[in-house]
């Protein structure tokens, strides 16, 4: 089964040539393609008791790349359970309609600060009333 780097190999190029990422985005790919290839250099692991030697190329540790952090999100999730509440919890979405996605894009700060208040006093409004 192919990966996510085996399908930037073929394809990536292409792809950020005819597609106007931002720059965050084109570091991430870049950096994905990178990991654990001679381009990032490599170190040498000796066993300790055999003496035996193996060459490990380094990764890329880009928080996006799902070899890096594979192991580093379980345990994460691991941690989170020591953290939450023995309670029952739900889960809700607040979206916005797809029209406002550039505008929102343009004004990050304003645009989530407006969202987040709205969900604050839905929600407070929600639990306010004994209906729900």
């Amino acid at each position: 089964m192919p990966e996510l780097q085996d399908i930037l190999e073929q394809y990536g190029k292409q792809y950020k040539e005819t597609h106007n990422l931002p720059i965050y985005a084109k570091k991430t790919l870049n950096a994905i393609e990178k990991c654990r290839t001679a381009e990032l250099g490599a170190h040498e692991d000796i066993c300790d008791n055999c003496g035996h030697k193996k060459i490990s190329y380094n990764s890329c540790r880009n928080r996006h790349c799902h070899k890096c952090q594979t192991s580093a999100k379980e345990k994460w999730i691991y941690n989170q359970k020591f953290n939450v509440l023995n309670v029952q919890y739900f889960h809700i979405v607040f979206t916005i309609p797809d029209i406002l996605n550039k505008v929102v894009y343009y004004n990050q700060t304003k645009m989530y600060n407006v969202k987040f208040k709205a969900v604050s006093e839905t929600l407070e409004e929600l639990a306010n009333d004994k209906k729900y």
